[in-house]
């Protein structure tokens, strides 16, 4: 088997952090059980490039389980947890490629591995392996039966191949399902993006000025944390309906090229480019903290930054700090990718439980209906995301009522009024 990992030797703990995280993801075990019983995926092959964290270790599981057989690479240069690509290596016998801090060559090598392995699904956190596929690796084309997409960005991308027509097989937005993006976008990055930031610098939130750019379920979940801990919001949007909400919210709402000078933290989490540009750097207070948790690097100007630098140090491990011209030091952490990934361990395994959840069943239900769909990008069936909402409460001992007849009739009629 072909892989390529930091250290071997590290596997021992991965399993014991993926044995930890197992123990909060009761529907992917559901999920898991079934599979080993029926095995649905049999001989599937599935290429996934997706953040190499314990919970995606359960994932990679539980496909396998399903009878699949699952090559993985990362999918951001900084996401990968060492100990748990070991463990699935050394333990589970997946080929695995992905080193934390791996350069970007390394990083595009490691997607042509798992692409080696002519899959016939794909599973994409940014859809880069679909890019790539449609780019410079055609020849797997007539192979795919479909491609399930995990983040927003990978699902604006997506979205725009299929308006261009280039598109050419159908891919399930799993981003989009509701017990996806109502939980893990919102109470998942939420809480990972804070605790990136704190485990960074270890400076004290509250009665801080902290800058959210963004307030869709990731932005929302994010200005929810941070003023529990006690911080002074600013939200800045481009979206009016979102920029409304924001202030119905109780949050202060305005330009960033405003925020810039009055924010102690900034985090941006729009999955757009150039959003923290050197203009407003540079207006920026002198020990001003910026981070990113939206999916690529690109919304701060972190290369503008470099340039106009004086100087530039590692003050604490990936938080560096730029001096610029007039002694005015701004702190960048993690290099401008995902703070909550690059500096601490990601969400938390119990909603990552339902995002999984997801990702396993649209694998499955790709390999039954993949045949009878377009080259277009389309939703989880909501029977699907019903069923996993339903697991999620019945794991966590909640009951619900249901629809008695007399409702159901009167729902889906019309004669009855005031």
């Amino acid at each position: 088997m072909d892989f390529d990992i930091r250290d071997k030797s590290l596997a021992g703990q991965g399993a014991l952090r993926m044995e930890w995280a197992s123990r909060s993801m009761p529907v992917l075990n559901m999920i898991l059980d079934r599979f080993e019983r029926e095995k649905p995926l049999e001989g599937v092959r599935i290429a996934a490039c997706l953040h190499v964290t314990t919970e995606t270790g359960y994932l990679v599981k539980t496909l396998a389980a399903g009878g699949a057989e699952v090559s993985l690479c990362a999918s951001n240069p900084l996401s990968t947890q060492d100990d748990l690509a070991a463990s699935l290596v050394e333990n589970e016998g997946i080929p695995v490629y992905a080193i934390k801090g791996e350069d970007r060559d390394t990083y595009y090598s490691h997607m042509a591995s798992v692409l080696d392995s002519r899959p016939h699904i794909t599973m994409d956190d940014g859809a880069d392996l679909v890019t790539q596929i449609l780019t410079d690796r055609r020849e797997l084309i007539p192979d795919i039966l479909g491609s399930t997409e995990e983040t927003t960005t990978g699902v604006i991308r997506l979205r725009a191949m299929a308006e261009d027509g280039v598109l050419e097989f159908p891919v399930i937005a799993v981003n989009d399902a509701n017990t996806k993006h109502f939980f893990d976008n919102r109470y998942g990055t939420g809480q990972s993006t804070i605790d990136g930031i704190i485990r960074a610098t270890n400076r004290l939130l509250a009665g801080s000025v902290f800058v959210v750019s963004g307030y869709g379920w990731c932005g929302k979940g994010l200005a929810s944390r941070a003023r529990g801990m006690g911080a002074n919001v600013i939200v800045t949007e481009v979206t009016p309906l979102n920029a409304l909400e924001a202030l119905m919210d109780g949050y202060r709402v305005m330009p960033i090229a405003e925020a810039a000078g009055i924010g102690d933290f900034f985090c941006t989490v729009t999955g757009d480019t150039s959003v923290i540009r050197l203009e407003h750097i540079m207006k920026m207070k002198d020990g001003a903290i910026i981070s990113n948790s939206g999916h690529f690097d690109v919304e701060i100007d972190v290369a503008g930054l470099e340039e106009v630098a004086m100087s530039k140090r590692e003050i604490r491990s990936l938080v560096d700090e730029y001096t610029l011209e007039d002694g005015k030091r701004i702190v960048v952490i993690g290099g401008g990718r995902l703070v909550n990934l690059a500096t601490a361990e990601g969400h938390p395994s119990s909603v990552m439980d339902m995002s999984f959840a997801n990702q396993a069943l649209a694998a499955e239900y790709i390999v039954k209906e993949g045949s009878n769909l377009g080259n277009e990008v389309y939703p989880v069936p909501q029977e699907l995301d019903d069923d996993i909402a339903r697991l999620k409460l019945q794991s966590m001992g909640v009951e619900i009522d249901m629809l008695t007849d007399e409702q159901e009739k009167y729902l889906k009629s019309w004669q009855q009024g005031t």
